[in-house]
């Protein structure tokens, strides 16, 4: 009987459990973004592609240049950077599915918001 009833929740609390497990999301694509700070707006683009372990690697082109992009995603978490001109460039923020949102920091010249969206 104990044998049966633990055959019987098995099955139940490994689907339970798999119920509730975020899927990490993916952000190989072309993005496109809307940037907003106090120094003025843009809108970059960011092709990038994502390997098994999250890690970012790709291309910002924008109205700072041209230029490679390194970062990491972990869950819905994104970091993203680049270097225009001895200033280090971030974006961190979260991603769900084909759209992104967080905040931006141009060096020490200004901070703001991004969003994004992954085109077709």
């Amino acid at each position: 009987m104990k044998r049966s009833f633990l055959f019987f929740l098995l099955p139940i609390v490994a689907l339970l459990i798999s119920a509730n497990v975020k899927l990490a999301e993916n952000v190989t694509g072309t993005w496109q973004m809307e940037v907003q700070t106090d120094m003025g707006s843009g809108s970059p683009t960011f092709v990038l592609k994502q390997d098994e372990k999250g890690v970012i690697t790709g291309t910002y082109s924008g109205q700072l240049g041209e230029t490679p992009v390194k970062g990491t995603l972990k869950g819905d978490v994104i970091h993203m950077e680049f270097d225009i001109q001895g200033n280090l460039i971030e974006y961190d923020g979260t991603v769900a599915g084909d759209t992104m949102k967080g905040k931006v920091k141009l060096g020490s010249i200004a901070e703001g918001t991004f969003s994004g969206k992954r085109k077709p």
